[in-house]
């Protein structure tokens, strides 16, 4: 580990957070900072910084989630290596043209970030309740409660899972007692834990296009991932009836990235194909279910689950804030034995400071006051963002709207993926590419990491991070660009 130089400057219009987000993914794809090597803590840099830890911690979370770095329990944070290939980022970078043209140092005159991101992982952190968060740090810390420093329980404090069971059966049905429930920092910490349930080498399906990020860790583990192919209801049944696998991984609230509402027919095939075997189960992430604009909101797959069969797993990082990393998985009770017996000796990752913090927080009514103001304000952002696009009708088509933070744009004039990234970046505006999700049919890429090229023409579109002056402004260009004839 080594300490970093980052010259933070308060005049240049960006967040702290930012501009330590930007330094340290420069050093990564430059190759300054190497594969698997050790970054300095967010306590330390902060206090190197001189900077609120927080803001750290949200830089270093966005770097998370875009898989510049990884986090590993009671070790830290460290470089990733780049995206399927095992190399450090630099060299990675020189495999393929498309690696070179994205990776390498930009020109003297040439722009090195776009002028405005539509990031599908954004998220506003403007109308976050800090007094209310720092009074109930305040008033937890000055109680002078000991108990608070010792180890507590593997599966997280019975208080937050109490807590967590009462907000998920009022607001997603779910039916679960607080022993079923797993308090971990963040999915990816509980994902793997399903490793050590499940047992390894087991078959698991997963949507295409699907998390990437799920994907990798299920690799990781050692499962086998088949892909099966989705319709506008989801994920197909008849290909995972051939596929013969022993889980699926399913969002079928929202879909990531389509955002796909899977209706109740589909479910109850879901339900019923996890049925058939004693030991298969549903992998159901709820991942921003919160988050939807027409309608009410749709009850979770566990809910019609009479028998077992569906592992739920949810996140308070997109509803609260990037750096709350907790997560919760509830599990079915025939599980929660064997959970016990290979899990049981493992420490709950998230601090019992940071449980009872977030136990109030819920408990007190200011997570459901803060869900509604969110919810609010992303659907002015939404609704704003069609309204920019509307320009484009005839040109595109739009899926995955009136719930979630992106939008998905098709482009009807033959532009591909690839140009479609281009024209915008021309602009000085980033959208992501729907190849980014997909994974190929035997579970690998090609060289360039876009695995399925008859899926080029359509890119994903987030608001959540943005202002409505940002979303204006750039919604402006991208209808410049795709409308305008390329050469």
């Amino acid at each position: 580990m080594r300490e970093m130089t980052i010259q933070l400057e308060s005049n240049n219009g960006k967040c702290l957070y930012e501009q330590i987000y930007e330094h340290i993914r420069q050093e990564i794809r430059e190759g300054k900072l190497l594969a698997q090597e050790r970054l300095p803590s967010t306590r330390s840099l902060a206090v190197q910084l001189q900077v609120a830890r927080s803001t750290v911690d949200y830089a270093y979370d966005q770097l998370l989630s875009e898989g510049y770095i990884e986090a590993r329990p009671y070790r830290g944070f460290f470089v990733a290596t780049a995206p399927d290939s095992g190399l450090p980022w630099a060299e990675s970078a020189k495999e393929s043209v498309e690696a070179q043209d994205q990776w390498r140092p930009a020109e003297p005159d040439a722009k090195q970030w776009a002028e405005y991101d539509f990031s599908p992982n954004g998220i506003d952190m403007s109308v976050f309740p800090f007094g209310v968060w720092k009074r109930i740090s305040k008033e937890i810390l000055s109680d002078g409660n000991s108990e608070l420093f010792s180890r507590g329980e593997p599966q997280g404090d019975r208080e937050l899972r109490v807590t967590i069971s009462r907000y998920l059966h009022s607001s997603r049905g779910v039916n679960c007692s607080p022993e079923q429930i797993i308090v971990g920092a963040g999915n990816d910490y509980l994902l793997l834990l399903l490793e050590k349930i499940l047992g390894r080498k087991i078959r698991i399906a997963m949507e295409n296009p699907t998390y990437r990020r799920t994907y990798r860790i299920f690799a990781s583990c050692g499962y086998e991932v088949v892909t099966v192919g989705m319709d506008e209801n989801g994920m197909s049944v008849d290909e995972l009836n051939r596929a013969d696998t022993d889980a699926a991984y399913v969002m079928p609230s929202h879909q990531f990235p389509t955002g796909t509402i899977m209706p109740i027919g589909r479910r109850m095939e879901l339900l019923k194909w996890a049925e058939q075997k004693r030991e298969r189960y549903l992998i159901e992430d709820d991942y921003d279910s919160e988050f939807r604009y027409r309608g009410k909101p749709i009850p979770a797959l566990q809910s019609v689950d009479a028998n077992g069969r569906v592992i739920y797993i949810g996140t308070f990082s997109k509803a609260i804030a990037p750096a709350i990393r907790v997560g919760y998985m509830v599990l079915p009770m025939q599980l929660l034995k064997r959970y016990r017996e290979n899990c049981g000796f493992y420490s709950c990752t998230v601090s019992r400071i940071d449980q009872r913090i977030l136990n109030e927080f819920i408990r007190d009514g200011y997570f459901e006051r803060h869900l509604n103001k969110m919810r609010k304000l992303y659907r002015g952002k939404h609704d704003l963002l069609l309204q920019c696009l509307a320009p484009l009708e005839g040109h595109v088509e739009i899926a995955g709207e009136n719930a979630g933070l992106h939008i998905l744009l098709r482009h009807l004039d033959g532009m591909s993926e690839e140009e479609l990234l281009r024209t915008a970046e021309e602009q000085g505006v980033k959208v992501y590419g729907l190849s980014e999700s997909l994974v190929a049919a035997n579970g690998e890429t090609d060289d360039s990491g876009n695995p399925a090229k008859q899926r080029n023409g359509t890119v994903l579109i987030g608001f959540g991070g943005l202002t409505q002056e940002e979303i204006l402004a750039g919604a402006s260009k991208l209808c410049r660009a795709w409308t305008e004839k390329k050469g």
